[in-house]
């Protein structure tokens, strides 16, 4: 399942580190966001809508963080502070197919390796190894969470735009936000002493 067309791109390489957690701890995870099979179903109904809105959506992010200089020094060279474009790009690529993963909502112990390498890819434990590149060398914890909040809010027009009843929007923005929050969470764990997540 992953993607050799996308560099970095790893979900279902065999040969990523397992994650600590199982499929049964996410299972207690999910009953604490409320997250059940009705939101899969909406993620999953999401996904017909937004995968061709993709770049889009990428458009509306990239601007948000290109507007904010504490958010876009994660994607600058630590010394001149100069964006790096083709680090940009790459997380770009990833991030769309991103997209269309949360949708997917296929929760499996593939995709929970995946999710804590998305966390070390944020934590200073592996910031800039995928791409090679000498940017700001950690995202603090507090930003990542915090992003969430963007990354939801925005996606509700996306989903609107193809005649899905005012419900059906919000069933689906709903499970988005939850499955964001999910990650999110899940991403936070390299930032933990170990036995505290």
């Amino acid at each position: 399942m992953a993607s050799t067309a996308i560099p970095g791109y790893r979900l279902g390489d065999p040969s990523l580190p397992a994650s600590p957690l199982s499929v049964a701890d996410l299972a207690t995870l999910k009953a604490s966001l409320l997250f059940g099979a009705e939101d899969i179903d909406a993620l999953r109904r999401a996904r017909e809508i937004v995968k061709d809105q993709v770049e889009a959506i990428l458009d509306v992010w990239y601007g948000f963080v290109a507007g904010n200089p504490h958010l876009l020094a994660a994607f600058c060279d630590a010394k001149t502070g100069a964006p790096i474009a083709a680090y940009l790009a790459a997380v770009r690529r990833r991030f769309g197919q991103w997209i269309l993963d949360t949708c997917g909502a296929n929760y499996d112990q593939a995709w929970l390796a995946w999710a804590d390498e998305i966390g070390r890819r944020h934590h200073r434990s592996g910031k800039n190894k995928t791409d090679g590149v000498a940017a700001a060398p950690h995202i603090p914890m507090r930003h990542l969470v915090a992003l969430t909040i963007p990354i939801s809010l925005t996606m509700k027009p996306f989903l609107a735009k193809t005649g899905a009843s005012a419900a059906e929007v919000d069933a689906m923005h709903a499970a988005w936000t939850k499955a964001v929050l999910l990650q999110a969470i899940l991403w936070s764990r390299p930032y933990t002493k170990d036995g505290d997540f």
